[in-house]
């Protein structure tokens, strides 16, 4: 590709180089992307409006019959599909309990990423364009959670969270699993943001602000930041899936969401109780919605990796 072709692919803005028709990446010419965007809008789309598009309440005690507990798949009930996933041991619809579910564990997912892109921006963004011993001490402190991994971090901050309020209302406890996923999440975004605003800050636009006398957080906030946000965003949409699987692997080792409030994880450790009694739909369809919304939600992420690549062009 000629330096000519990259210069103008860079010159488009972002939505443009992505949605162009033009391009061999574009939206409208991956039929990849428009599956996985269709699946993800489906999810979300469930998730957010559970109140209207559930059959039913799982979580209103006053409506749940254990008389229908653990009922199959598509039971029909004079003449009409009662349950089409199903029930689990308290006879609440699986269905319902789908749409329910999905929208704690994507609320925790999409919150922790807010968290830790604006920790991880804002301080790889001061790194970058501050250098010396600012830098070099955030990038230790990158280096040292790096050492340890994700989910054991996050296993530690929630019990600690817990041992200090264990009678915390549930609030609380959504906001110390949503820290206890942000404090590693944060690291990529520093470390990616760090490398462009080293490149950023030596360009001609940044000294002649400099020379004009504008300050340094004006700098780096003007100029600097909207410079450096494409690679976040590709990285944000790609961590979202990775945080609702911290989230439900935490939920299913009894340390995430309270069990008022269950997500994923705990509709799936629920069925996994009686995964080998025949009841298999209790814990498969839990674990489908799962892979649906990260499988999805990660191949958006790919293509918009590859969209907003000129050399790829």
């Amino acid at each position: 590709m000629s330096a000519s072709s990259v210069t103008a692919a860079r010159a488009q803005p972002w939505w443009s180089r992505a949605w162009d028709s033009d391009v061999g990446y574009s939206f409208r010419h991956s039929p990849v992307a428009i599956a996985a965007a269709l699946i993800a809008f489906i999810c979300l789309f469930c998730a957010l409006g559970a109140h209207w598009v559930a059959p039913n309440n799982p979580f209103d005690l006053a409506s749940l019959e254990l008389s229908d507990a653990r009922l199959p798949p598509v039971w029909e009930e004079e003449g009409r599909w009662k349950y089409l996933l199903g029930t689990d041991d308290q006879g609440r619809c699986i269905l319902s309990a789908l749409m329910y579910g999905s929208r704690i564990s994507l609320l925790v997912g999409f919150a922790s990423v807010v968290v830790s892109v604006v920790v991880g921006v804002g301080l790889g963004l001061l790194a970058g364009f501050v250098g010396g011993k600012v830098d070099a001490f955030i990038m230790r402190v990158c280096d040292v959670m790096l050492s340890f991994p994700a989910i054991l971090i996050a296993l530690l901050i929630d019990g600690v969270g817990r041992a200090l309020f264990p009678n915390a209302h549930e609030s609380l406890a959504f906001g110390v699993l949503i820290l206890a996923i942000s404090l590693t999440g944060w690291v990529q975004y520093a470390r990616t943001v760090r490398g462009s605003t080293l490149v950023e800050r030596n360009k001609e636009y940044v000294q002649a602000a400099r020379v004009i006398g504008v300050s340094a957080p004006r700098i780096m906030l003007r100029h600097v930041l909207p410079n450096v946000m494409g690679p976040v965003l590709v990285l944000a949409t790609i961590q979202i899936p990775q945080a609702v699987l911290i989230e439900a692997t935490l939920s299913f080792l009894g340390v995430g969401v309270p069990p008022t409030s269950p997500s994923l994880g705990t509709l799936i450790r629920v069925g996994n109780d009686f995964l080998f009694s025949g009841e298999w739909w209790i814990t498969i369809f839990p674990g489908v919605m799962l892979v649906l919304i990260a499988l999805s939600v990660n191949l958006l992420g790919d293509w918009l990796r590859d969209a907003l690549n000129p050399r790829l062009r």
